[in-house]
């Protein structure tokens, strides 16, 4: 069975690509994480990242949104010292920030969901690369939601941390053709 070189041969890295990498979601509470996530993974490796999810989801009450932008100071700071989670204070105070850019999405009548999605108009860009050397790192489409995102007051969202939540979230189908996940997530769509 052909998977996407990047993962390897981890047990945990290949179920992420097998189960989760490239399925289009729709669940608002698991957008979140995953933005929250892959702010994380800034200057990091995923794998990184991943290992540490459950820590997180601990740490941050599932990502749950009205728990998160409600987070004070001092709860954030005991945070920082949990070593389930990566200490960096920037990147934990994003979590309690992005909430709180996601609550006022909801004000407006939106959810992150939608939001997200609606440069798409709801459908999943379907790529075709046949090697990593041709998966992007950033896309005039992941500049332009960064630039959305930013204006709305999100943080950690620049254009490789957004193509990389793209990714991961299904909006964009970066499996390999040669993988056997290409196909089952373009039936996703």
């Amino acid at each position: 069975m052909e998977r996407c070189d990047w993962c390897g041969d981890d047990p945990l890295y290949v179920q992420y690509h097998d189960e989760e990498w490239g399925v289009p979601l729709r669940d608002e509470q698991r957008m979140f994480e995953f933005l929250c996530l892959e702010g994380a993974q800034a200057g990091l490796s995923w794998i990184t990242i991943l290992r540490k999810r459950p820590g997180y989801l601990a740490v941050f009450d599932g990502f749950d949104v009205q728990t998160a932008a409600s987070y004070t100071d001092k709860q954030l700071d005991a945070k920082l010292k949990d070593e389930r989670i990566v200490r960096n204070r920037l990147k934990v105070y994003a979590v309690r920030k992005n909430a709180q850019a996601t609550l006022a999405l909801y004000e407006q009548g939106r959810y992150l969901t939608e939001f997200l999605w609606d440069f798409l108009d709801g459908k999943p860009i379907q790529n075709r690369c046949r090697a990593m050397s041709e998966v992007p790192a950033t896309t005039p489409l992941s500049e332009r939601i960064s630039k959305e995102l930013k204006k709305l007051g999100f943080t950690f969202v620049g254009p490789t941390i957004v193509y990389a939540h793209m990714q991961a979230t299904g909006i964009v189908n970066d499996h390999l053709v040669s993988c056997h996940r290409h196909a089952a997530c373009k039936a996703l769509a």
